[in-house]
């Protein structure tokens, strides 16, 4: 199966160079009328969180207020006279997951991403800072550049912050999807999109939670099954699922063989309250793992799509993590599963 884009082309010996662009954010977690938890937020901490467990080297450029809450390992830009964005989300047992932006730092300016080049580009905003201009300038200076469909087409309430979505023909960004190479969105944002139409331009991966992700490109359309999770929170799946596939792309996998990848840590991130903390032994298994599946495929060009099996062996590492149960939201309280 030939996929567009290729892994981006990476210089012998040298790391291959990740830029990451989009603002961090204060997360409120809110079930039956009660605070439940506060965590960071951000498509970004929620991707650099995988990589940098990954010991994949990225660059990170996001915006904050000065009252920015969390010592992170790569340092914002402050903004002082903003807040930090903030997002609610609101949880209700008998209905879906229900979210309010409160708060908006600035949005991310093309003179803020250096003038450096980088084997891939992640352009995952959240909260409307991600700029066409800002979109044109990552296009500019990466080989590869992997867009979160949230960062385009996302809108809010002007009165309650309330999260909606526009069509990305009316977003003002359609006229960059040539430019780019992984356009991802969940089954839900696919709605607001043309599949067939993107995936002439890009390569269009649409995630859709317990049941895995689907992959299209201009020729072929592959089906990338799930890991089994029991989900507490949702938030930061889709961010994790993109980091993993990142990591992939990385490490020299094809792409459904990182979708699967991404599969993984998004399975790992919707049982934990906030940001997962990876288990080492876990992550160590992936690598081997994913070093056995290179071998594999290049000894033999017949093992190229067998997937399953790759799925199969990635899956014993995936219940290492984590020595911790997660948590459950019940009654306004975070309890134990038993």
């Amino acid at each position: 199966m030939t996929l567009t884009p290729p892994p981006p082309q990476q210089t012998p010996n040298s790391p291959p160079r990740v830029l990451i662009v989009g603002n961090y954010c204060h997360d409120v977690l809110i079930q039956n009328g009660t605070v439940v938890a506060e965590t960071l937020g951000g498509a970004a901490s929620f991707i650099s969180n995988v990589l940098d467990s990954s010991s994949v080297s990225c660059d990170l450029i996001s915006k904050v207020g000065r009252d920015f809450k969390y010592d992170v390992a790569h340092p914002p830009i402050v903004a002082p006279e903003k807040e930090t964005t903030v997002f609610e989300a609101y949880f209700d047992l008998a209905a879906d997951r229900v979210l309010k932006r409160v708060a908006a730092c600035d949005p991310i300016l093309p003179s803020d991403i250096p003038d450096s080049r980088f084997d891939i580009g992640m352009a995952v905003g959240v909260g409307g800072e991600i700029l066409p201009e800002t979109l044109e300038k990552m296009v500019e200076i990466c080989d590869v550049v992997a867009v979160d469909i949230q960062a385009l087409i996302r809108v809010f309430d002007p009165v309650d912050g309330a999260v909606k979505l526009v069509d990305l023909k009316e977003s003002g960004f359609r006229h960059l999807m040539g430019k780019i190479g992984f356009l991802k969105a969940s089954s839900d944002e696919a709605l607001f999109m043309d599949v067939e139409g993107m995936r002439r331009l890009c390569c269009v991966v649409v995630t859709s939670g317990e049941k895995g992700c689907r992959i299209y490109d201009k020729d072929d359309e592959t089906v990338v099954p799930p890991f089994v999770a029991k989900q507490v929170d949702p938030t930061g799946a889709g961010d994790s699922f993109l980091g993993g596939l990142v990591v992939g792309l990385v490490e020299g996998l094809d792409v459904p063989d990182a979708a699967l990848l991404g599969n993984l840590f998004g399975s790992i991130t919707v049982e934990h309250i906030g940001q997962p903390k990876f288990d080492s032994m876990m992550l160590q298994k992936v690598k081997d793992e994913v070093q056995r599946r290179k071998k594999q495929c290049n000894l033999s060009s017949s093992h190229n799509n067998d997937h399953d099996e790759f799925h199969a062996r990635l899956s014993p590492a995936r219940f290492q993590d984590s020595p911790l149960q997660p948590k459950l939201l019940v009654n306004g309280h975070l309890c134990d599963r038993s």
